[in-house]
């Protein structure tokens, strides 16, 4: 009896695909000649009409005016207020392209294949309690209830975690979850009102005080309690509060002298776990960084002008704040003029997204590399179908996000641990084929520019020279 299916099955597809063949057949006659009439008459209309009441006239304007500019111009007229642009900014600033790695081969041998490479870094070396990882790239500050939700938080954490890296707070509250999961953490001490207790902050690995970012200056935010209710706004203890604001200003440091006496304080009651500082890069970077060494801290965070955030103004992402390359090598320059590189860890961020790029900046001085847009982008990767293309995929990872609860913090954090795994992989060789076992002996003499610009910012030899020693 079963095999008397055999031919009424093979039958069955037979007819179908006819059946969709004459379908489609009877659709492309029905349609190819609608479509023709209707693409003639559009293009006799284009063709014929007058510029002024042309269709095409929004194609020129957008020639000379880019359709951002169009949209974000768009988006002040129907508010009157600031608007508010995810990312950071879109501006093409000088970066790290224009430095090549010179590889090893004969004069300068690379190393063997199976050595294992040193990728670790201190933070804090000269701190009571240093703080060692095993890579030498950290997830960037993204704070909860006022950026991402609980569970990018925990993913974030897990993912750092599981590869012996560390994740930083941001300018939220210290969700507990995260410190759980966390093995090495930051906390921000920022200028809110909240995570100031002692308890809480006995609980960081590290603590950096927060004074600017590369996507929004050293600006306040103001934040509607729309955005942050449920138990991040408990947590910050502002459930009462129509706007929730971060001042420009810590209340504890109103003049430059004040910045010693908090770190001080850090110190004292976390018991010695190193204590840093978050800027911005000005054209006065190295006035700035002079009172930071006066205080007497054990890291710097600088965030260059590529850097992200969840929302800022866009005046302020593409107008304020020195490229990322220039304030790295002016801060290298002035430490070391100091003499304090080798006690002070530098740190870098804003708009690193590939391994060259980072290991191009730990070889002009940076000791390790905070990454915050690229992470997320990696965390998400194919969760970012749930939301495309009828929502961006900001709404999986933010506090208020309309997806958010369909965001899996395990993948995340899996997709987050093969992401640096990757990365450092990548690091590893190009350290090897640098002829050198440890990411400490990457220095710029490995490196040489290809444009007269780059080699001026970085003091890189430009490439068509041929070297003293050769």
């Amino acid at each position: 009896m079963a095999g008397n299916w055999i031919p009424f099955l093979i039958g069955s597809f037979v007819g179908s695909m006819v059946a969709l063949i004459v379908v489609g057949l009877l659709l492309i006659c029905l349609f190819r000649p609608l479509t023709q009439w209707l693409l003639a008459k559009f293009m006799k209309r284009l063709m014929s009409d007058r510029y002024p009441e042309n269709i095409f006239e929004m194609v020129s304007a957008m020639t000379k005016v880019s359709p951002r500019y169009v949209l974000e111009n768009s988006l002040r007229a129907a508010t009157g207020q600031a608007i508010e642009r995810p990312f950071g900014s879109p501006r093409k600033f000088l970066n790290f392209d224009s430095l090549i790695f010179s590889p090893a081969q004969l004069a300068m041998m690379p190393a063997c294949e199976d050595i294992e490479v040193d990728m670790q870094i201190t933070i804090g070396p000269m701190a009571k309690k240093p703080l060692t990882l095993d890579i030498p790239i950290m997830a960037g500050a993204m704070g909860y209830g006022i950026g991402v939700s609980e569970d990018v938080k925990i993913a974030i954490a897990k993912g750092t975690a599981a590869v012996g890296s560390l994740t930083n707070t941001g300018e939220g509250p210290l969700l507990p979850e995260e410190r759980k999961f966390a093995k090495h953490l930051i906390l921000q001490y920022n200028s809110g009102k909240w995570a100031k207790e002692p308890e809480i902050l006995r609980q960081a690995d590290a603590i950096e005080i927060h004074f600017g970012q590369g996507a929004t200056a050293a600006s306040a935010s103001f934040i509607p309690a729309e955005y942050i209710q449920g138990r991040a706004a408990e947590i910050m203890g502002v459930q009462d509060e129509e706007m929730i604001v971060i001042p420009s200003r810590h209340p504890e440091v109103q003049k430059p002298e004040d910045l010693k006496q908090l770190v001080d304080k850090l110190r004292t009651i976390t018991d010695g776990v190193p204590i840093g500082v978050k800027i911005c890069a000005s054209a006065i970077l190295e006035k700035d960084l002079e009172i930071v060494i006066q205080a007497g801290v054990d890291f710097i965070s600088i965030d260059g002008g590529q850097a992200g955030t969840k929302g800022g103004p866009p005046i302020l992402e593409d107008d304020f704040g020195l490229p990322t390359i220039y304030a790295l090598t002016r801060a290298v320059r002035y430490l070391e003029k100091k003499g304090v590189k080798e006690r002070i860890t530098l740190l870098s961020g804003g708009g690193y997204n590939t391994p060259g790029e980072c290991l191009k900046a730990i070889a002009l001085g940076a000791d390790g590399i905070f990454m915050g847009t690229a992470l997320l982008w990696a965390m998400t990767h194919d969760q970012v179908t749930k939301a495309i293309p009828w929502e961006p995929p900001t709404e999986l990872i933010t506090y208020p996000g309309s997806l958010k609860n369909k965001f899996d913090p395990d993948s995340a954090a899996k997709y987050l641990t093969n992401f640096f795994l990757s990365f450092v992989d990548e690091m590893e060789i190009a350290i090897l084929a640098l002829g050198k076992t440890s990411l400490c002996e990457v220095t710029a003499a490995d490196l040489v520019s290809l444009d007269e610009m780059t080699s001026k910012v970085t003091k890189v030899p430009l490439a068509y020279h041929s070297s003293s020693s050769s």
